[in-house]
Protein backbone atom coordinates (compact mmCIF):
# COMPACT_ATOMS: atom_id res chain seq x y z
CA UNK A 1 0.00 0.00 0.00
CA UNK A 2 2.96 2.36 -0.61
CA UNK A 3 1.36 3.42 -3.79
CA UNK A 4 -2.23 5.21 -3.90
CA UNK A 5 -3.70 5.66 -0.48
CA UNK A 6 -7.20 4.12 -0.76
CA UNK A 7 -10.15 6.43 0.28
CA UNK A 8 -11.48 5.51 3.74
CA UNK A 9 -14.65 5.99 5.19
CA UNK A 10 -16.12 4.40 8.15
CA UNK A 11 -18.75 4.05 11.09
CA UNK A 12 -17.82 4.42 15.18
CA UNK A 13 -20.11 0.91 16.26
CA UNK A 14 -20.58 0.75 20.58
CA UNK A 15 -17.81 -1.49 20.76
CA UNK A 16 -15.53 -0.93 17.90
CA UNK A 17 -15.23 0.25 13.98
CA UNK A 18 -16.79 0.08 10.89
CA UNK A 19 -14.42 0.92 7.84
CA UNK A 20 -15.30 1.11 3.98
CA UNK A 21 -13.13 0.88 1.03
CA UNK A 22 -13.46 1.13 -2.32
CA UNK A 23 -14.52 -2.70 -2.81
CA UNK A 24 -14.29 -4.49 0.66
CA UNK A 25 -15.70 -3.82 4.21
CA UNK A 26 -13.75 -4.27 7.59
CA UNK A 27 -14.36 -4.27 11.38
CA UNK A 28 -13.30 -4.68 14.52
CA UNK A 29 -15.06 -5.11 17.89
CA UNK A 30 -13.56 -5.77 21.47
CA UNK A 31 -16.39 -8.00 23.06
CA UNK A 32 -17.25 -8.56 26.86
CA UNK A 33 -14.47 -10.43 27.61
CA UNK A 34 -11.62 -8.11 26.42
CA UNK A 35 -11.08 -10.21 22.93
CA UNK A 36 -10.42 -7.71 19.79
CA UNK A 37 -12.30 -10.14 16.96
CA UNK A 38 -12.06 -8.78 13.17
CA UNK A 39 -14.38 -9.50 10.41
CA UNK A 40 -14.64 -8.63 6.48
CA UNK A 41 -16.26 -8.83 3.27
CA UNK A 42 -17.17 -7.77 -0.25
CA UNK A 43 -19.29 -4.45 -0.17
CA UNK A 44 -22.66 -5.05 -1.96
CA UNK A 45 -23.06 -2.94 -4.83
CA UNK A 46 -26.18 -1.10 -5.99
CA UNK A 47 -26.29 -0.18 -9.49
CA UNK A 48 -22.69 0.63 -9.73
CA UNK A 49 -22.75 2.06 -13.42
CA UNK A 50 -24.76 4.70 -12.05
CA UNK A 51 -23.55 5.11 -9.08
CA UNK A 52 -20.23 7.17 -10.51
CA UNK A 53 -21.50 8.67 -13.26
CA UNK A 54 -25.14 10.74 -12.30
CA UNK A 55 -24.45 13.22 -9.61
CA UNK A 56 -28.07 13.26 -8.11
CA UNK A 57 -27.68 9.20 -7.89
CA UNK A 58 -24.51 8.84 -6.64
CA UNK A 59 -24.84 10.33 -2.88
CA UNK A 60 -28.02 8.48 -1.98
CA UNK A 61 -26.79 5.04 -3.65
CA UNK A 62 -23.29 5.16 -1.93
CA UNK A 63 -25.38 5.87 1.36
CA UNK A 64 -27.69 2.47 0.92
CA UNK A 65 -24.94 0.51 0.10
CA UNK A 66 -23.35 1.54 3.64
CA UNK A 67 -26.69 0.45 5.24
CA UNK A 68 -26.66 -2.37 3.18
CA UNK A 69 -23.36 -3.84 4.91
CA UNK A 70 -24.80 -3.55 8.14
CA UNK A 71 -26.96 -6.95 8.13
CA UNK A 72 -23.48 -8.39 6.79
CA UNK A 73 -22.03 -7.02 9.73
CA UNK A 74 -24.14 -8.70 12.66
CA UNK A 75 -23.73 -11.42 10.13
CA UNK A 76 -19.69 -12.02 10.22
CA UNK A 77 -19.39 -10.61 13.80
CA UNK A 78 -22.54 -10.87 16.24
CA UNK A 79 -20.87 -9.04 18.62
CA UNK A 80 -20.64 -5.78 16.97
CA UNK A 81 -23.40 -3.58 18.43
CA UNK A 82 -24.65 -1.26 16.09
CA UNK A 83 -25.39 3.26 17.00
CA UNK A 84 -29.11 2.17 17.33
CA UNK A 85 -28.76 -0.83 19.52
CA UNK A 86 -29.64 1.13 22.52
CA UNK A 87 -33.31 1.42 23.97
CA UNK A 88 -33.01 4.84 24.95
CA UNK A 89 -32.09 5.27 21.23
CA UNK A 90 -35.30 3.27 20.03
CA UNK A 91 -37.31 5.08 22.15
CA UNK A 92 -36.16 8.38 21.35
CA UNK A 93 -36.37 7.89 17.39
CA UNK A 94 -40.18 6.64 18.55
CA UNK A 95 -40.70 9.73 20.16
CA UNK A 96 -39.55 11.56 17.57
CA UNK A 97 -41.71 10.42 14.87
CA UNK A 98 -44.51 11.07 16.82
CA UNK A 99 -43.49 14.64 17.91
CA UNK A 100 -42.49 15.89 14.45
CA UNK A 101 -46.18 14.09 13.24
CA UNK A 102 -47.73 16.50 15.84
CA UNK A 103 -46.18 19.00 14.50
CA UNK A 104 -47.13 19.29 10.82
CA UNK A 105 -50.17 17.98 11.51
CA UNK A 106 -50.82 20.97 14.05
CA UNK A 107 -48.89 23.99 12.48
CA UNK A 108 -49.26 25.63 9.58
CA UNK A 109 -46.75 25.04 7.16
CA UNK A 110 -43.54 27.88 7.87
CA UNK A 111 -39.65 27.71 7.86
CA UNK A 112 -39.85 28.18 11.98
CA UNK A 113 -41.85 24.88 12.24
CA UNK A 114 -39.52 22.88 9.68
CA UNK A 115 -36.77 24.13 11.70
CA UNK A 116 -38.23 22.89 14.97
CA UNK A 117 -39.12 19.32 12.81
CA UNK A 118 -35.41 19.29 11.96
CA UNK A 119 -33.89 19.40 15.43
CA UNK A 120 -36.38 16.80 16.99
CA UNK A 121 -35.04 14.58 14.35
CA UNK A 122 -31.88 15.13 15.42
CA UNK A 123 -32.55 14.18 18.71
CA UNK A 124 -31.82 10.04 18.03
CA UNK A 125 -28.65 10.98 17.09
CA UNK A 126 -27.90 12.88 19.97
CA UNK A 127 -28.80 10.30 22.09
CA UNK A 128 -26.89 8.03 20.72
CA UNK A 129 -24.22 10.04 21.10
CA UNK A 130 -24.44 10.20 24.71
CA UNK A 131 -22.92 6.83 24.80
CA UNK A 132 -19.35 7.59 26.52
CA UNK A 133 -18.04 4.66 24.26
CA UNK A 134 -19.70 5.36 20.73
CA UNK A 135 -17.90 9.12 20.79
CA UNK A 136 -14.79 7.30 21.70
CA UNK A 137 -14.85 5.17 18.61
CA UNK A 138 -15.89 7.48 16.14
CA UNK A 139 -12.85 9.73 17.36
CA UNK A 140 -11.00 6.16 16.75
CA UNK A 141 -12.50 6.11 13.29
CA UNK A 142 -11.17 9.81 12.00
CA UNK A 143 -7.50 9.14 14.28
CA UNK A 144 -7.43 5.89 12.21
CA UNK A 145 -8.17 6.98 8.74
CA UNK A 146 -6.74 10.34 9.54
CA UNK A 147 -3.43 8.61 10.30
CA UNK A 148 -3.33 6.38 7.06
CA UNK A 149 -3.83 8.94 5.18
CA UNK A 150 -1.11 11.32 6.53
CA UNK A 151 1.42 8.08 6.95
CA UNK A 152 1.48 8.91 10.45
CA UNK A 153 2.30 5.66 12.57
CA UNK A 154 0.58 6.48 15.93
CA UNK A 155 -2.69 7.34 15.01
CA UNK A 156 -3.29 9.04 18.86
CA UNK A 157 -1.03 12.03 17.89
CA UNK A 158 -4.08 12.95 15.42
CA UNK A 159 -6.97 15.25 15.69
CA UNK A 160 -10.18 13.53 16.49
CA UNK A 161 -12.03 15.79 14.19
CA UNK A 162 -11.83 14.68 10.24
CA UNK A 163 -13.29 16.98 7.22
CA UNK A 164 -14.71 13.71 5.16
CA UNK A 165 -17.23 12.82 8.85
CA UNK A 166 -20.77 12.69 7.97
CA UNK A 167 -21.68 15.65 10.86
CA UNK A 168 -20.87 18.08 7.71
CA UNK A 169 -23.66 16.61 6.41
CA UNK A 170 -26.08 17.76 9.04
CA UNK A 171 -26.40 21.07 8.55
CA UNK A 172 -26.86 21.57 4.70
CA UNK A 173 -29.28 18.90 4.72
CA UNK A 174 -31.30 20.35 7.38
CA UNK A 175 -31.69 23.72 5.31
CA UNK A 176 -32.26 21.86 2.22
CA UNK A 177 -34.81 20.20 3.81
CA UNK A 178 -36.43 23.07 5.68
CA UNK A 179 -36.40 25.69 2.33
CA UNK A 180 -38.02 22.54 0.03
CA UNK A 181 -40.53 21.39 2.57
CA UNK A 182 -41.84 25.13 3.21
CA UNK A 183 -41.26 25.54 -1.20
CA UNK A 184 -43.49 22.11 -1.47
CA UNK A 185 -46.24 23.47 0.62
CA UNK A 186 -46.84 26.82 -1.27
CA UNK A 187 -46.99 24.90 -4.06
CA UNK A 188 -49.18 21.75 -3.34
CA UNK A 189 -52.05 22.16 -0.47
CA UNK A 190 -51.80 18.55 0.75
CA UNK A 191 -48.24 17.46 -0.03
CA UNK A 192 -48.17 13.41 -0.52
CA UNK A 193 -46.12 11.46 1.64
CA UNK A 194 -43.74 10.10 -1.84
CA UNK A 195 -43.79 13.98 -2.74
CA UNK A 196 -41.99 15.09 0.86
CA UNK A 197 -39.89 12.12 0.25
CA UNK A 198 -38.90 13.27 -2.89
CA UNK A 199 -38.11 16.19 -1.31
CA UNK A 200 -35.94 14.96 1.58
CA UNK A 201 -34.05 12.92 -1.70
CA UNK A 202 -33.24 15.77 -3.54
CA UNK A 203 -32.15 17.50 -0.43
CA UNK A 204 -29.53 14.22 0.59
CA UNK A 205 -27.94 14.19 -2.59
CA UNK A 206 -27.60 17.94 -3.16
CA UNK A 207 -25.53 18.10 0.33
CA UNK A 208 -23.79 14.92 -0.85
CA UNK A 209 -22.70 17.00 -3.82
CA UNK A 210 -21.95 20.27 -1.73
CA UNK A 211 -20.11 17.72 0.40
CA UNK A 212 -18.06 15.93 -2.37
CA UNK A 213 -17.29 19.60 -3.90
CA UNK A 214 -15.47 20.93 -0.64
CA UNK A 215 -13.60 17.77 -0.53
CA UNK A 216 -12.33 18.35 -3.83
CA UNK A 217 -11.22 22.23 -3.10
CA UNK A 218 -10.29 21.68 0.78
CA UNK A 219 -8.92 25.46 1.80
CA UNK A 220 -11.35 27.16 -0.74
CA UNK A 221 -13.42 29.92 1.50
CA UNK A 222 -16.52 28.01 0.69
CA UNK A 223 -15.24 25.02 1.14
CA UNK A 224 -14.32 25.76 4.95
CA UNK A 225 -17.83 27.31 5.41
CA UNK A 226 -19.51 24.54 4.22
CA UNK A 227 -17.24 22.35 7.12
CA UNK A 228 -17.09 25.04 9.98
CA UNK A 229 -20.45 23.35 11.37
CA UNK A 230 -19.22 19.76 10.76
CA UNK A 231 -16.32 20.73 12.70
CA UNK A 232 -18.14 22.14 15.36
CA UNK A 233 -20.32 19.38 16.10
CA UNK A 234 -17.43 16.56 16.05
CA UNK A 235 -15.39 18.61 18.36
CA UNK A 236 -18.59 19.30 20.92
CA UNK A 237 -20.58 16.48 20.76
CA UNK A 238 -19.71 13.63 18.20
CA UNK A 239 -16.46 12.54 19.13
CA UNK A 240 -14.56 12.10 21.79
CA UNK A 241 -10.65 11.21 22.64
CA UNK A 242 -10.50 7.80 23.03
CA UNK A 243 -8.54 5.18 25.18
CA UNK A 244 -5.10 3.10 23.76
CA UNK A 245 -7.34 -0.07 23.86
CA UNK A 246 -10.44 1.74 21.87
CA UNK A 247 -7.23 2.66 19.45
CA UNK A 248 -6.05 -0.69 19.34
CA UNK A 249 -9.76 -1.68 17.97
CA UNK A 250 -9.43 1.19 15.18
CA UNK A 251 -6.08 -0.45 14.38
CA UNK A 252 -7.12 -3.44 13.85
CA UNK A 253 -9.78 -2.66 11.36
CA UNK A 254 -7.46 -0.69 9.22
CA UNK A 255 -5.29 -3.36 8.88
CA UNK A 256 -7.78 -5.49 8.27
CA UNK A 257 -9.06 -3.25 5.39
CA UNK A 258 -5.90 -2.98 3.96
CA UNK A 259 -5.65 -6.18 3.91
CA UNK A 260 -8.13 -7.17 2.35
CA UNK A 261 -8.25 -4.23 -0.53
CA UNK A 262 -4.52 -4.91 -1.15
CA UNK A 263 -4.95 -6.65 -4.49
CA UNK A 264 -7.15 -3.87 -5.39
CA UNK A 265 -5.98 -0.81 -4.52
CA UNK A 266 -7.09 2.66 -6.02
CA UNK A 267 -9.07 5.43 -5.20
CA UNK A 268 -12.55 4.62 -5.61
CA UNK A 269 -15.60 6.46 -3.54
CA UNK A 270 -16.60 5.17 -0.51
CA UNK A 271 -19.49 6.83 1.87
CA UNK A 272 -18.84 9.96 3.86
CA UNK A 273 -17.55 8.88 7.07
CA UNK A 274 -19.70 8.49 9.63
Amino acid sequence: MAGTKLRLGGMALRNGLLIHGPTHWAAAVRTADGEVRVASARKPELAPQLAGKLPGLRGPLKLLEAMAVLPLVRRRLPAARLPFEDRRVLLTIATTLLATSLLRRRLRGSALRETAVQIIGAAPAVVALTDRDLAAYHGVEHKAIAAYEQGIEDPATVPKEHDRCGSNLIAPMMLLSVGGTVMLERLVERPSPAARAAVGLGGASLAVEMFAWSDRNHGAPLAEAFHTPGREIQRRLATREPTPEQLQVGIAALAEILRVEAPQGGEGEPPPAT
